[in-house]
């Protein structure tokens, strides 16, 4: 809808009035807010853009019955989360958009040698042809001995780095799995 002119001034006019006879426009758009998270169901969760982790609440539609996909209406800070306590950045302002992005990508792609263009597997293929490189990088690159004879056991030639959002327990056992391959260089970019 394209506002004319004489709208923009009658609804500027209106406002004015409103003002002026003492409506409170903060009741108004703290109802409205209400009214559109009314029957959401509220998830708790983490902003993933940096190491600081700041918590966000979404907002889902949806009944939750088999076979339906909830939809996102609203993200917002979490007021009760000890990192942010309420306020986001522009990045974590932005998850709304980045959750609904037609463009988003939500299944595994390899691009293949040689190719120009990304195609679709499925995520078991993805799993084999990851472990596949990992065990062929592996077994051509593993140091059992240094220069001076002694028994190191260790894969220089892969490196892990976790994300901000890990858990504690995702990163003990992602260590723990780095290292029994012999991995040397682990690192977590969470800072906090």
């Amino acid at each position: 809808m394209q506002p004319t002119r004489r709208k923009f001034f009658q609804l500027g006019a209106g406002g004015v009035a409103a003002t002026v006879l003492g409506f409170d426009v903060r009741k108004a758009y703290a109802q409205a807010q209400e009214l559109k998270i009314a029957r959401t169901t509220e998830t708790r969760s983490l902003c993933p853009y940096c190491a600081v982790a700041c918590g966000v609440i979404i907002h889902t539609l949806g009944d939750k019955a088999k076979n339906v996909t909830p939809q996102v209406v609203h993200v917002e800070g979490d007021p009760d989360h000890p990192t942010n306590r309420g306020t986001l950045c522009p990045k974590g302002s932005s998850l709304y958009q980045d959750i609904l992005n037609d463009r988003r990508v939500v299944k595994p792609q390899v691009r293949r040698p040689g190719s120009d263009h990304w195609e679709d597997i499925s995520w078991d293929r993805a799993i084999e042809e990851v472990a596949r490189h990992i065990k062929k990088t592996r077994d051509e690159t593993f140091v059992e001995k240094d220069a001076q004879g002694r028994t190191v056991n260790r894969l220089e030639s892969i490196g892990f780095i976790g994300g901000c959002t890990d858990t504690n327990e995702f990163n003990y056992l992602a260590v723990k799995s780095m290292r029994s391959l012999g991995v040397c260089y682990l690192e977590n970019q969470a800072r906090v």
